[in-house]
Parts: structure tokens; sequence; C-alpha cells
């Protein structure tokens, strides 16, 4: 056994002395802390200015109740697919709602509505067609981004197409310029 260079310690073994001295001390500093607490915080405004409060969140206009424009028969109409966004930058959020008949078979044409909801109305209300039904389109690829309603359109060369296999594929982009949504990128078919 090698014996250590520097004699032993006598602090360098804990006695039960210790620990109750190390107790007392933690005891203590707990039990000041609990007293001496800092005051209130409050924040002060410089003087001659108001405090302005962020804008309340406002919910998107909900499609539930709805009565789209698309003329569906017996059947009613579907909301496939829908996004949000704040299209017209007021601060108020639009809801997009990809919508098509309830068909039992076949493929129904998709038509786009944009709703709003004025902040007195109790209903949220159409206010734009982004696609009609008419067109006979499949919409795919379906997003609203930064202000902007993009989308992937599947359609027909001709009538004599089935329904079930769209030979033309298209991508739309519309936004919100003065006053009126407009496609920015001009309907260019193409072969799927």
């Amino acid at each position: 056994m090698q014996h250590s260079a520097v004699p032993e310690l006598a602090h360098t073994h804990a006695r039960p002395i210790h620990w109750l001295a190390t107790a007392t001390a933690v005891a203590g500093v707990m039990a000041l802390s609990s007293v001496l607490q800092p005051g209130s915080a409050t924040a002060a405004q410089p003087a001659g200015t108001q405090a302005k409060s962020a804008p309340a969140a406002v919910a998107p206009p909900t499609t539930t109740g709805v009565r789209f424009p698309i003329e569906c028969g017996p059947v009613k109409a579907v909301v496939a697919k829908k996004a949000t966004g704040d299209l017209d930058r007021d601060g108020r959020p639009e809801t997009v709602a990809v919508v098509h008949c309830d068909a039992s078979v076949g493929t129904p044409p998709d038509a786009v509505y944009v709703l709003t909801q004025a902040a007195d109305a109790q209903k949220p209300r159409v206010v734009a067609t982004l696609v009609d039904p008419k067109d006979r389109l499949t919409v795919t690829d379906f997003a609203v981004r930064a202000g902007a309603v993009t989308a992937t359109l599947l359609g027909y060369s001709s009538s004599d197409v089935p329904s079930c296999c769209p030979d033309l594929k298209d991508s739309a982009k519309w936004q919100w310029k003065n006053g009126a949504f407009v496609r920015s990128n001009p309907s260019q078919a193409r072969s799927a």
C-alpha cells in the first residue's frame, strides 16, 4: 500500500455535525428567501403614450351551412378540401373551398370558392368563384400560401374524353389585385 505524501486532513471526512451544519444553512437560506420576495412587476408606459393591444385573432370562415353556387340535383355539395389565409391583406382570413357534388359514381367536376365573413355577419358568404364546375376540372395540389391560392387543374381536351381519365394538366395561381382575384399564370394546358 502506498501512503500519501500529504497528511490526512480533518475536514476530508464528513461527520454528522458537518451534515447538520449544512442542513441548517440550507434551511436558513430557504426561509429567508420566502420572506424576502420581490414586489410585483408593473409595466409603465412613457408619459403621453397609450398602450396598443395586439389585434385579436380572427377565426377564418367556416364552410358549415354555406350554400355554394353549385347545382347538384338530388345529391348535396361536399367540401373536398379547404385552406385559409388572408388573401386581401385586410387582417381577416378568408377560406378557400374545393367543392363538388356527392356523386356515387364517376368523377364529379370541382369548383373553387372563396368565403369571407364580415365582423358583424352571422354567416360566411361566397365572394368569388375561382374554378367553375361547368369547366369540368378536377383540383389537386391545392394550397393557400403567402396571399395566393395555388392548384393543379386536371381537365379534358374534348367532351369525348371520359371523366375518369383527364388528359390535360394545368397549374393555376390566383391573387387579390385591384379588387378582384386575378389568375397570374393564364391557362397553358398541357398533356397529362
